[in-house]
């Protein structure tokens, strides 16, 4: 029977949980090492054990849901990490969704499901099907998985996670990796609620809002659109309850009329600005191309904004590109509480709605405006069977996006009736010397980096430190702000009523340096004596460092290389195998030289004496070209069974695959399709029709460029009518004409024709679309009719021209 390394791994962690540890442990297969008289119980039965255990108010683990909600939405999907704070790590992990009050008996007792989103990192339990665990046992210090919530009237749910390090197990009951969400009432009505009160807070407030854009092919598959999807600019207001940006129920102004259908904030921007002292901040944020990527890739953008007593509330307004007018977006969202103070943090997840300006059903849909135009409603999966948000079944939509907007100071005396706390305390301390972020758009840096800690350890008032890096400044005479960044802090455990702090033990001992020659480093300890008595955890430092330096004439060319880690688990499961054990290199060579210290043994390790051995397989094949030319794609290798049937069957894999990636795939330009032929340009005589199309994806990664997006060609209608006369009289109004033109600078909108007198030429029209190519007119009329003239020889006129052809 084939064991794999992580099973007989994870046999280990099983034994630890179930208490059966002691000085010797026979590894046997993970289906006898958990006792099977309960569904998965055996997991929720474990209690810490080993070297120490864990005390309570240990935070060295946590467990976090991205955006940290209170609340699910039933059917939402959910980010979820588990992670080591520096410089902790964790080799095993189990994490598990319970339902509150229940035991794991029983399978009813798990809520939602899990997702894997790397099957490098991650897999399902094979012993617990709805618990996730690590596909490998090794050194890491974060995993992530995505949690779908249960269906309506599941109540409270318990994320739990348990921890292994060595023989250390931090379980699931301690604080700071179990996390308590309950089901959230439904935010979505037929029309938005209107703020009852009046706001009575006192002073100002400042919040920064971030937007999260969760849509992606993987959480929304249906028809989605890979080459062209983005979010359009973001575009909202702090403002008073006299003015409405957006609401169910309510139209669509002409500004969110053109968000919603071409992403264009321009004129939403106009209509704010418009409103005066209705509006206290105008929030913006820039597209984002494509909609979804990775934290780690692309930060979520975000806005700073302010509210005040009377410019209370906060809405905003974004469009889900391509789509025929679908947005996502916050309404009159009221940041005032009823005791008269600031909201602290507010948490959405957002569905998309429709403007009722269009009349398309899918992504990419033509433009079919909807005539009369409807209401503002928010989309539903039982609207149309083609919509890619339908669900015969008519379940929730998953959202497509969160926002999360948090309080980050206040200014000014404030009224509120319930007492400050501590963070309320240091963000205003932190505003008053702080001021706003005002780096030039021509300055280039990285992320901030984290927050060093807090340079006080008592309730004293101190500073701690961040840092960025300035990557490209684009123009050399506007100068660059700092790269570092102070901010007033407080020592841990501090409260209004009681300054209480950690109690520390003296230092330990420096360690000795950890090279014998030359550059290394040195350590030394100390450990918690008395935690604070509020409750918060301790997070002085336990450990320090410090460079140190052992016979400074060393070799140029020797490294400094950290302690050997642990051995590996046997490579067999029976009879004679290898383990091996890594370190690395701290500091190469100061000469630049390859180091010479091993960083990688092995040696041999020998498992009980194997019984049979009924496969007998050849060596695996080169690996195969990757399956795709470009991109993402795959290889494989296979093996032969040569060992005869009456040996046993084997289990063994003859197949393997890995992923491989190449240069990315040429995207050649992506047009839309012509449109219509407009009018000829003359009314009689030889004119031309022009016709457009616009621009809907740039080349990218040397794909084909992208062709003309106009062309005209000529139109002939009949010959204009001279009204009957003469040559020689043709000629002299001709020279007459050609004499006023080069004296008044005109056209020859006011001349004479035959026949007839013409009003000058109107003005050009607006153009018919504000990007992508569009279309202007402007006419000219017949002013006097001389009598005894046919009427077909004094036409109107008309001409045409392209206009606002650059892509949206």
């Amino acid at each position: 029977m084939k064991v794999k390394r992580s099973e007989m791994w994870r046999a280990r962690v099983l034994l630890l949980f179930t208490g059966c540890v002691c000085a010797s442990v026979p590894e046997e297969p993970a289906d006898r090492a958990a006792p099977s008289d309960g569904y998965c119980n055996w997991i929720t039965r474990a209690q810490p054990h080993g070297a120490g255990g864990r005390r309570e108010g240990f935070n060295e683990f946590r467990l976090r849901v991205e955006g940290d909600p209170e609340h699910y939405h039933p059917g939402s999907t959910y980010r979820v990490t588990l992670y080591a704070t520096n410089p902790a790590y964790f080799r095993g992990f189990t994490l598990i969704a319970l339902k509150e009050g229940q035991n794991g008996d029983q399978e009813e007792d798990y809520a939602g499901n899990f997702q894997i989103i790397d099957e490098e990192d991650t897999q399902f339990m094979t012993n617990c099907p709805p618990a996730v665990t690590e596909s490998t046992p090794r050194r890491r210090t974060r995993i992530q998985v995505f949690w779908t919530a249960p269906p309506s009237g599941s109540g409270c749910v318990l994320l739990k996670a348990s921890i292994v390090q060595r023989k250390i197990i931090s379980f699931q009951d301690e604080g700071s990796l179990t996390k308590r969400m309950c089901e959230k009432e439904p935010l979505y009505g037929e029309s938005t609620d209107k703020p009852l009160l009046d706001c009575c807070a006192c002073g100002t407030a400042k919040y920064r809002v971030t937007f999260y854009g969760n849509w992606s092919e993987k959480l929304h598959p249906k028809d989605y659109p890979r080459r062209a999807n983005h979010w359009s600019a973001l575009i909202g207001a702090s403002h008073s309850k006299n003015y409405i940006l957006w609401e169910y129920g309510g139209y669509a102004s002409e500004g969110v009329k053109q968000i919603a259908e071409l992403g264009s904030p321009v004129k939403m921007e106009e209509e704010i600005r418009q409103k005066g002292d209705e509006v206290l901040t105008v929030i913006k944020m820039k597209a984002q191309w494509p909609a979804w990527q990775p934290l780690n890739v692309r930060a979520a953008p975000s806005a700073e904004f302010s509210v005040d007593r009377t410019r209370h509330l906060m809405s905003f307004l974004t469009m889900l590109g391509p789509s025929p007018d679908w947005n996502v977006g916050l309404s009159s969202e009221d940041l005032c509480t009823r005791e008269c103070g600031w909201v602290q943090k507010v948490v959405q997840d957002l569905i998309p709605w429709d403007a009722g300006t269009d009349s398309g059903v899918t992504y990419e849909s033509p433009n079919k405006p909807t005539a009369p135009q409807e209401k503002i409603r928010p989309l539903t999966s039982l609207d149309h069977p083609q919509s890619p948000f339908y669900d015969p079944e008519g379940g929730a939509i998953t959202p497509v996006a969160r926002v999360v907007v948090e309080r980050i100071a206040r200014k000014g005396e404030q009224c509120n009736i319930v007492p400050d706390n501590v963070d309320d305390i240091v963000a205003d301390i932190a505003q008053e010397e702080k001021e706003e972020d005002d780096t030039p758009e021509t300055c280039i840096y990285s992320n901030w980096s984290p927050w060093s800690a807090c340079s006080s350890s008592t309730c004293e008032k101190g500073k701690r430190m961040r840092q960025r890096m300035l990557k490209a400044q684009l123009d050399l005479s506007v100068p660059c702000p700092h790269t570092q960044d102070f901010e007033p802090c407080m020592g841990p455990g501090c409260s209004d009523e009681d300054a209480s702090t950690c109690m520390m033990s003296e230092w330990i001992t420096w360690s000795p340096c950890s090279v014998t020659c030359g550059a290394g480093v040195r350590s030394r300890e100390r450990y918690v004596k008395q935690f604070p008595d509020d409750g918060f955890p301790c997070t002085l430092p336990t450990e320090e460092t410090e460079p140190c330096t052992v016979n400074e004439e060393c070799s140029p060319s020797s490294c400094l290389v950290t302690e050997w880690g642990e051995w590996d688990i046997c490579s067999a499961t029976c009879g004679l195998g290898m383990k091996r054990r890594e370190r690395m290199v701290k500091m190469p060579p100061s000469d630049g030289s390859i180091c010479g210290a091993e960083v990688v043994e092995a040696e041999k390790c020998m498992m009980p004496e194997c019984h049979t051995i009924p496969c007998l397989l050849s060596p695996w094949s080169d690996w195969s070209d990757c399956s795709v030319t470009c991109g993402k794609g795959t290889r494989t290798r296979q093996r032969i069974l040569k060992s005869p049937a009456e040996l046993g069957e084997c289990s063994e894999d003859l197949e393997q695959m890995e992923k491989c990636m190449l240069p990315e795939c040429p995207m050649d330009c992506v047009m839309s399709v012509w449109s219509e032929w407009s009018e000829c340009s003359k009314s009689c005589g030889k004119g031309h029709l022009i016709r457009t199309r616009m621009i809907t994806l740039e080349p990218q990664f040397g794909g084909d460029p992208c062709p003309e997006t106009i062309q005209r060609k000529a139109c002939k209608i009949k010959k204009c009518n001279q009204g009957g006369l003469n040559s020689d009289e043709r000629k002299r109004r001709k020279e007459d004409r050609k004499k006023r033109r080069n004296k008044q600078g005109r056209e020859e909108s006011a001349d004479e024709l035959a026949g007839c007198k013409m009003k000058s030429w109107s003005g050009w029209t607006d153009c018919t679309k504000l990007c992508g190519g569009g279309i202007q007119e402007r006419l000219m009329t017949a002013k006097k009719r001389f009598k005894n003239v046919q009427l077909n020889s004094c036409k109107d006129r008309k001409e045409i021209r392209a206009c606002n052809v650059h892509p949206c």
